[in-house]
């Protein structure tokens, strides 16, 4: 997938908006986006654009409108088809997670379709739900709207940020920068999902790694990974390189 992408993109500028608005609209469909990579293909466009061979508000654009077409035809699928869609053996299967969703939106509709934007598992899934549930437009549209003028660009940031790394020019000193960079993403990605499950603790149904990850566990790992994420972030800053990374940064984000 990321290698026909990559000849899409550099066929032209007008392809590569093509591909970020299907990225962008498969990712959103119902029930397609369970099946598709999306977090990894986002992330490949954005290394794209963080090297340059596309323009980073074209593709945030296209981003957003390949995300309104996708949640939109998810929920008018909802609202058309809602009593096959709750018979449909797929569905069936998966029902926790379908009662979860009702059951969210029911409690907290606007706060469930624009979190659950930034949720892989119920990314494609809310807007067909929201429809399934007879959920009026005015009520559907303004967390919609929000959620993918945002959710482009976040995902878009960690492809960036490696396609800027990718541009430093190599030099003394240079390889062991990259890798700090690499060695800072990790960390924070693990503390988020440490944080992540901490708070959703007492939420959910308990799993396979809540055997080995306890509450104390939780804790002091969360904790012991943002300080990580921290002291890696300070060296970084302190780096000659960090003032090189910054404007490429700053040239691929300005107008």
């Amino acid at each position: 997938m990321e290698a026909w992408l990559e000849h899409l993109i550099t066929q032209s500028a007008a392809y590569a908006l093509i591909a970020v608005a299907l990225v962008a609209f498969l990712e959103s469909l119902a029930l397609v986006g369970l099946i598709l990579p999306g977090t990894v293909m986002m992330a490949t466009l954005g290394a794209f654009i963080g090297g340059g061979q596309m323009d980073f508000y074209s593709a945030w654009v296209a981003g957003i409108i390949g995300c309104l077409l996708g949640d939109w035809i998810s929920y008018f699928i909802g609202r058309a088809f809602k009593a096959p869609l709750h018979r449909w053996s797929f569905l069936q299967r998966n029902r926790a997670l379908l009662d979860k969703t009702e059951h969210a939106l029911h409690r907290h509709s606007m706060a469930t379709i624009l979190i659950g934007r930034f949720i892989g598992p119920t990314r494609p899934l809310v807007p067909m739900v929201a429809g399934m549930l007879d959920l009026p437009p005015r009520k559907f549209l303004p967390p919609n709207i929000i959620g993918c003028l945002c959710w482009p660009p976040l995902y878009f940031f960690p492809g960036i940020l490696a396609g800027v790394a990718i541009d430093i020019p190599s030099g003394s000193g240079s390889a062991l920068f990259k890798w700090g960079l690499l060695l800072a993403a990790l960390l924070l990605w693990c503390a988020c999902w440490l944080c992540w499950r901490w708070w959703r603790e007492g939420k959910r149904s308990p799993d396979r790694l809540a055997r080995w990850l306890t509450p104390l566990r939780l804790r002091v790992g969360a904790v012991g990974l943002w300080i990580g994420a921290l002291a890696v972030l300070v060296w970084l800053y302190a780096q000659p390189l960090m003032a090189i990374y910054l404007r490429l940064l700053w040239r691929v984000v300005s107008v």
